[in-house]
């Protein structure tokens, strides 16, 4: 399947606050992970529309 410049891009930027997120993971304490996780999610919610809690549950696999 190929990918639009803009779905691309945004592929690219999620995968670069994943590995943000990953490395902040390591040397935050895990409230302050906590806090700056939901921050993202709710960025993410109003930029894209979709909420992430109902398109993952908890406990899920995203």
């Amino acid at each position: 399947m190929l990918l639009s410049a803009s779905e691309e891009d945004v592929l690219a930027a999620a995968e670069a606050l994943g590995e943000e997120l990953a490395a902040m993971e390591s040397d935050a304490s895990p409230a302050e992970f906590q806090t700056v996780l939901l921050q993202c999610n709710e960025a993410i919610s109003e930029e894209t529309g979709v909420q992430y809690g109902d398109v993952c549950g908890a406990g899920g696999s995203c």
